[in-house]
């Protein structure tokens, strides 16, 4: 199975943070931002991975990732996206990579305090279709949004001004081969994009989407507040890259 990370966008919403960088590159706590999505995929034991990137300093991927020795990688592919045409046109510009495989797409910005190892495992054995990550939440209207019924989704809403669920789409998502075939059928959204609850639910009228829910936390890291709160919520899951004992005695600890 090949890994996609989406990495492009102009991360308006961090500015001025991303004037000078991609939001991909940003810190969280003691890591790039980028690092922690491909160690998702890396522990999930997928290691033919590309990045998406775009902006002006997408250059800045490859001196900061070079061949991914870091993750244990010989070796990691690099794309462009130019300009803003959602996550679903990103993903059609890894047709050529996947070549028919399937995939295992993550948002750049998406972060999990667990693994996907065993969803993956799952899809592996999947014959076809797709399968998503699916997060209970409590602001689920912030979200693309699955409506269950039994074991089923019968469909996804997305950013639903009344939520029929608290179960909000994660930024991970497994799919087949077809997936760029459904892509390009796709028409912009009223924001111009192509968007991916659009492919998932095609998916879900073909009767061929499945789903696991997300174990431990998850966050984006899109807007200022969510930076943060992904900072903090990797500094108290793994308490021995806490604050020095210097910075401890300082504040009286």
């Amino acid at each position: 199975m090949k890994g996609v990370v989406l990495a492009g966008g102009t991360g308006s919403r961090l500015y001025p943070l991303t004037k000078i960088t991609n939001k991909h590159l940003l810190p969280i706590f003691d890591k790039p931002m980028i690092y922690y999505p491909i160690q998702t995929l890396v522990e999930a034991g997928i290691t033919d991975l590309l990045i998406v990137t775009g902006g002006r300093n997408s250059g800045d991927f490859l001196r900061l990732l070079a061949n991914g020795k870091q993750f244990g990688l010989k070796h990691i592919n690099y794309t462009y996206q130019e300009g803003e045409g959602g996550i679903a046109e990103a993903l059609g510009l890894a047709e050529h990579f996947v070549d028919g495989d399937k995939v295992c797409v993550i948002l750049g910005d998406n972060i999990i305090e667990g693994s996907i190892r065993s969803a993956v495992e799952d899809f592996r054995r999947q014959e076809k279709g797709a399968k998503i990550l699916l997060k209970e939440v409590h602001d689920a209207e912030r979200f693309g949004v699955a409506e269950i019924a039994g074991d089923s989704i019968v469909g996804i809403e997305e950013k639903p001004k009344s939520p029929k669920s608290n179960l909000a789409v994660t930024g991970i998502y497994m799919y087949d081969g077809s997936v760029f075939d459904k892509t390009r059928t796709l028409k912009p959204s009223a924001r111009g994009e192509l968007e991916i609850t659009d492919v998932n639910n095609a998916y879900i009228g073909e009767g061929s989407m499945s789903f696991n829910y997300l174990e431990g936390w998850w966050t984006d890291a899109g807007t200022f507040d969510s930076l943060l709160r992904a900072a903090n919520l990797v500094r108290d899951t793994h308490p021995k890259h806490g604050r020095s004992p210097v910075l401890a005695e300082v504040e009286g600890e």
